[in-house]
Formats: C-alpha cells, sequence, structure tokens
C-alpha cells in the first residue's frame, strides 16, 4: 500500500492511513488485511482528493482509532508522534504530551477530555493558507519578433564587464600567438618541424602570459582593496576570478605540451638527416640529430613533463569532491584527499614556477637571453605576489586572537566562536578571513565567512566540523566545553575565563567576496543552504544595525516597496532583504537564533523578511505533515515561538518554489535592481542562475545572480 501511494520511506504512516480508510469503509470485516480493486480505487480518490473536507476526515479518522467520533488527548499524542518520526524531527516526539495537551487546551475549555470533528476542522482551517507564496503575479514574456536582437542587447547590457575583459584577454592570446606563429614560420626550424614548431611557440607564447595571470587571482589582499574601489570595482568581474585561474591554465597546457609531445618531437627526431643538418639545427644537439627519447629526457623535456603532471595533481585535488573529502580512498591513501591535500598541493606551484623559469632557459633554437622572455612575464606578477604573502605573514602576526566571550558547538557539528576584533581590523559585511590554529598546523590557514556586523565590537565565525582541520577544532573546543545544564538538548559552551586555556588563533583578512557588493542593490534576495547561511548573517546583523540607528528617518517613511528609493535606500543600501535559508537538520536552527528573533523584535517595518525551510520534512500539502503544521501554528500563536526553530520565524517545510518567489519579488519591486547572493550547491546555483536570467532578460525589474566561491 505504501508503495501504491508513493510513500515507500513512511511504510508505517502508510499503513496507519490504510487502517484509517479500512475503519471507515469497510466497518463490516473484523480485520482488514487485504482489500480489492474496487476499494482498492475508492480509497485513492479519497486520499488524492484536494477538498479540504475530505483530507479532513481521513485526518480525522487517523486519530479516532475506536470510531466513536471523539478525540481524545491520548490519539492525539499518538498521531503527533507518528507525524514527527515520519519526518525524523527528535524534539517534536520528544514534546509530543506537551503539544497534544496543548491542542486539548485550545479545543476544549471545559475539560471534558475529548475534541469533535467540528473543532478540529475550525482549528486547522484557521492553520491553512499561512506562508503561502500566492499567485505568480509576474510571469516572463516571451518576445518571438526581434528576439536574436533582444538576446544580443541583454547580453551587452547585463554581461558588459566579462565580454571587454574576456575580450581584451582573447587579443593579447591572439597576438601573442600570431607574432611567434609568424617568426617561427621564417626560421629553419620550420623546414624540418613545419606548422607544429609554430603551434608550440605560438602556444607556449600564450602559456607564458597565462601563466603570470594565473597569480593575479590568488593576491587577495589587491582584489580586495581594488573591488572596493568604485571605478575599478565596477569595470572588472572579481566574482569570476577562480573560473578564470582554472580556464587559463588549462589551454596553455594542453596545447602547448601535446603539440611538442606528439608533432615537433617526432619531426625533429624523424625527419631525413640531409634536411635536419642543412636546417642548420644540429648545433642545438651537440653537433647530431637527436632521438625522441633523447628530447624528452633533456631539460626542456622534464621539465616540461614534470610541470603538466604536478598541474595535473594540483587540478584533481582541487576539485570540490576532493577539496571536501567526499572522495574516500582506503587507507593509506585516505590523506590524499581533503582540504590539506588541496592546500599542500597547490603550494607545489613555487616548484612549476621554478621549473618553467628553467625550462625557459634552455630553450631549444634560442640562444640569446631577450629572446628568453619567460621571466618576463613573471616578474611582476611574482613579485606582487611575494609581497602579498609577505604583508599577510607579517599582518597575521599581529593578529593573535582571544577568544572573547563564547565557543559553542552547536547541532550539526557547527563551532562558532567570537574572538577580539585586532586593532584596526577593518571589514565590509559579506567579506571572509582565514585563520590558522598552530596547535593543529603550523602553515595552514583557512577560509570563513564573517558572521559579526562591521559595527560589532567582536569578530564572529561559525565554523562546520567536517573535514581534517575543522574536525582538529571540533576536538580541542569540545574539551574546554560544557554541556547545557541539566541534561537539556543545546549546544556545548565555553565562555571566557581567566586560566581557561584556549587554543591560540590568528586571523588574515578581511578579503573581499560577492556578497560585499550587497549595498549596490536596491533589493536583495540572500540565499543560504546549510552552512552557507553564514556570508549573509553579517549583512542581516548590518542592516538590522542601520535599522537601529535610523529608526526615527524609517518610521516616518512609508517604506513601500514599489518606490523606487525609499529614505532607508538613500543613507543605507537596500531597501528590503529576503532571506531563504534552507536546512535538513531542525538543529541548524540554533546556529543564528539570536539574530533571527533579534530582527522579529526590532524590525518594525518589515525590511528584512526570513523564510527559514527545513527540507527534511514533507510539503505543508502533505498528510504527514498536516498535523505539524497545525501545531506549528496554534504554538506560534499562543507562544510567539516557531516549535521547529525555536524562533520567532515561522518555518516551511520541503523546499521552496523558485520560481514563485522570483515572480513575487518582480511583481513587488518593479524597476528595480535585485541582487541575488547565493552560496551553496552547484545544483541549486544554475537553476537560480537560470531563473534570474529568464526574469531579467523579458522584464524591467532586473536580477543579478552571485555564487560565493572561495
Amino acid at each position: 500500500f505504501s508503495f501504491l501511494l508513493g510513500m515507500q520511506d513512511s511504510k508505517e504512516f502508510a499503513g496507519e492511513l490504510f487502517d484509517a480508510l479500512a475503519r471507515r469503509k469497510l466497518k463490516h470485516r473484523q480485520r482488514v488485511e487485504w482489500i480489492s480493486y474496487d476499494e482498492l480505487r475508492d480509497f485513492w480518490l479519497q486520499i488524492s482528493d484536494q477538498n479540504f473536507d475530505s483530507r479532513m476526515q481521513i485526518f480525522f479518522d487517523m486519530c479516532d482509532k475506536d470510531l466513536d467520533g471523539l478525540i481524545s488527548e491520548a490519539e492525539v499524542k499518538e498521531v503527533i508522534m507518528l507525524s514527527a518520526s515520519e519526518n525524523k524531527l527528535s524534539k517534536l516526539k520528544e514534546r509530543a504530551e506537551e503539544y497534544a495537551a496543548m491542542i486539548m487546551e485550545e479545543l476544549d475549555p471545559q475539560r471534558r477530555g475529548y475534541i469533535e470533528l467540528w473543532q478540529l476542522e475550525s482549528l486547522i482551517q484557521g492553520t491553512t493558507g499561512i506562508g503561502n507564496y500566492g499567485q505568480i503575479l509576474v510571469q516572463p514574456r516571451m518576445f518571438c519578433g526581434s528576439g536574436l536582437i533582444r538576446g544580443i542587447c541583454y547580453v551587452l547590457i547585463e554581461h558588459w564587464q566579462r565580454l571587454w575583459v574576456l575580450g581584451l584577454w582573447l587579443l593579447a592570446v591572439v597576438c601573442l600567438f600570431s607574432w611567434k606563429f609568424v617568426q617561427y614560420k621564417n626560421q629553419s626550424s620550420f623546414l624540418v618541424a613545419g606548422y607544429c614548431i609554430c603551434v608550440a611557440k605560438g602556444a607556449a607564447e600564450t602559456l607564458k602570459l597565462n601563466m603570470a595571470l594565473i597569480l593575479l587571482p590568488v593576491c587577495r589582499n589587491s582584489i580586495t582593496w581594488l573591488r572596493s574601489t568604485s571605478v575599478v570595482g565596477s569595470l572588472i568581474p572579481f566574482d569570476d576570478n577562480i573560473n578564470f585561474h582554472k580556464a587559463t591554465i588549462f589551454i596553455g597546457v594542453v596545447l602547448h605540451g601535446g603539440v611538442h609531445l606528439t608533432c615537433d618531437f617526432p619531426r625533429l627526431a624523424n625527419s631525413p638527416r640531409e634536411q635536419f643538418m642543412a636546417a642548420g639545427l644540429a648545433g642545438d644537439f651537440g653537433n647530431r640529430q637527436p632521438t625522441y627519447w633523447e628530447l624528452v629526457k633533456s631539460i626542456e623535456g622534464v621539465t616540461g613533463i614534470a610541470m603538466v603532471l604536478i598541474m595535473c595533481v594540483a587540478f584533481v585535488l582541487a576539485s570540490g569532491r576532493s577539496r571536501r573529502n567526499l572522495v574516500k580512498l582506503p587507507w593509506p591513501l585516505h590523506r590524499l584527499t581533503g582540504f590539506n591535500a588541496f592546500w599542500y598541493s597547490h603550494h607545489l606551484f613555487i616548484i612549476v614556477y621554478t621549473m618553467l623559469v628553467l625550462h625557459s632557459m634552455f630553450l631549444f633554437l634560442k640562444h640569446d637571453w631577450v629572446d628568453k622572455t619567460a621571466w618576463m612575464y613573471l616578474l611582476l606578477p611574482t613579485l606582487l605576489y611575494m609581497f602579498e604573502r609577505t604583508f599577510s605573514g607579517l599582518r597575521a602576526g599581529y593578529s593573535t586572537v582571544q577568544i572573547l566571550k563564547v565557543a559553542a558547538i552547536y547541532p550539526g557539528n557547527v563551532l562558532s566562536l567570537d574572538m577580539t576584533k585586532p586593532p584596526g581590523f577593518k571589514y565590509q559585511s559579506g567579506m571572509y578571513i582565514f585563520i590558522k590554529c598552530p596547535s593543529i598546523s603550523p602553515f595552514e590557514w583557512h577560509p570563513f565567512s564573517i558572521t559579526s556586523a562591521p559595527s560589532d565590537d567582536f569578530v564572529s565565525v561559525h565554523i562546520r566540523i567536517s573535514g581534517d582541520w575543522t574536525g582538529e577544532m571540533g576536538k580541542i573546543f569540545s574539551e574546554v566545553c560544557e554541556p547545557p545544564v541539566g541534561n537539556k538538548s543545546g549546544p556545548l559552551k565555553a565562555e571566557y575565563l581567566f586560566g581557561l586555556q584556549f587554543p591560540k588563533l590568528l586571523i588574515d583578512g578581511p578579503y573581499g567576496a560577492p556578497a560585499q557588493d550587497y549595498k549596490k542593490y536596491d533589493v536583495l534576495l540572500l540565499i543560504g543552504l546549510g552552512i552557507g547561511a553564514t556570508p549573509f548573517i553579517s549583512i542581516l546583523k548590518d542592516i538590522l544595525n542601520n535599522i537601529k540607528t535610523t529608526e526615527p528617518k524609517v518610521r516616518r517613511s512609508e517604506m513601500k516597496p514599489l518606490k523606487k528609493e525609499s529614505s532607508f535606500r538613500k543613507i543605507n543600501g537596500p531597501s528590503n532583504a529576503y532571506f531563504y535559508w534552507l536546512t535538513k537538520e531542525q538543529g541548524s536552527f540554533e546556529w543564528f537564533r539570536g539574530v533571527m528573533n533579534e530582527i522579529a523584535e526590532l524590525d518594525h517595518s518589515a525590511l528584512i523578511e526570513m523564510h527559514n525551510y527545513l527540507t527534511s520534512v514533507y510539503a505543508e500539502d502533505d498528510a504527514r505533515s498536516a498535523l505539524i503544521t497545525m501545531v506549528q501554528a496554534l504554538h506560534l500563536e499562543k507562544n510567539g515561538v516557531d516549535i521547529l526553530s525555536g524562533t520567532r520565524v515561522r518555518t516551511h517545510f520541503a523546499k521552496p518554489n523558485w520560481r514563485k518567489v522570483f515572480g513575487n519579488l518582480a511583481s513587488l519591486h518593479p524597476n528595480a535592481r535585485i541582487g541575488v547572493f547565493f552560496c551553496g550547491s552547484k545544483i541549486l546555483a544554475r537553476e537560480l542562475d537560470s531563473l534570474a536570467r529568464e526574469y531579467s532578460h523579458n522584464q524591467a525589474t532586473k536580477f543579478d545572480f552571485h555564487k560565493e566561491n572561495f
């Protein structure tokens, strides 16, 4: 029966549903173990009926096990426990008796010990429809006549930053390739190696440029400073620096190395001896024609192959699955994945750049030092990179922080650290810092989003314990943290006390990230998955602090979203912020409970709209979560606290309908520029990016999508 209903994972609930339907329809049987096809069809029609009364009757039948038309407190408790179990809500299950008593108190004020169908119906009717998005008020319109021209104009207007940078890079690559191609076509080596040598040397010249450019994205201090500069920050798409980092390294290596090994090396080794000698190439190889193996094991060949191998290893270990330790290898190879392997392998690029200089110094067919130009390309970027590392090292030496107030390990293995703010440490919301714990590793720095607001007198981060380094951090702090008093559920905590030994921590930063540009937009749509909410907590805190300081002005303004610019926006940035937080674990809401409660209490003008989603719970129109929805709404109305999050913000179930979200925002904020900031999985990132493009393409409202990268 559970399979036919699509409830394979809820066999117990499906069994209860079957019994409820059987009790109502098949009273003449003493015990129902099977049903006919016609009876199954009747069951299905009743279950699939979207009518409220039909669904209410099924739910009542599940509670009313003795068919007396009345529901006792024990029966309500039993169904609450069943629903909580099916939705994996252990905390709700533990408090089932309390919530059953709350329902009876609400519906049975005379204390008769039971409630009737009409009472339950009135309660549930009062709780349905809460939190619904409503209808899609704006649908993207598709235009046919000038679709191609319209599409081209949209790309040019919306992506002009990427286009001009890409165009400049392509122009430089084409010019360098053409220069070397023509140069070698006019030399005697062309008679032996043909176009192979032209292509290889042309690719080599572009590779020099790309190897120099690769260093620029990792000069984080310079990028942070440049993106904070209004003119430069508006001209260069700094958010694409990691993608650029990967693309530039791949093109030159494959083309240059591949052509050498498969084309010009074989031709140099296998060309007729008379032709080889006549071309005057013997002087580069000891006055004789080299074999293919001699070319491969030469300094040029060995350094080239070694560079390719190191780059391949670094690229594999930098992939998302390997870096997040999702690839499980057998012992002793298990240490070849994880952030540590990524960190150490990337520092092998010091060897790569050393080999690149050696590679260029022992070039075949080139003898003058001015023709060996690799060092010229690398000089300035290398000096900039070395200056950056020296500056960061010196700054970090003076940035030893102390755990200021609380170190807490929350459910879901999240470590929260509140640290002292180093002298002169200034940052913007959305930025991140690197943290080093010398007791774990004297070399490793790990990036984490700042979750405190710039105006706070401390710096806070939230660290998900999921890898080797973060695992060690969790162990160290768990030793000094104490469990909640009285065996209550909650985070492990440790406040700073004299003599309590916390590990020494150093921070480096702050560094720029896409979210720091949030003030450029009229409206914000902030979307975080799990720990991906951290970049946006600082933004919400900053907006909240601005609300506190400008509250009198805000109250005098109507703050209507349809206005092009409110008084709040003129002073502080976005006029509205919509925060969507999706998590699988109920305990995750404890991470930022204080922030959410403070926003709900102080944001009188509703500038910030928060939507928490617990994706492990079935949708609100599913029978398995109907009673939870009722209990949730009743408890929120009576006590002002959501039973799932423990905050004043109501928790939604399952996942949002993103098309409705974008449609409603386009309707509420016409002609506005909405910044969509996302931190989470690549799959959802593609969906959100696609929706942002779709609604921007054909509407006056424009959505700019940004994904957080580290």
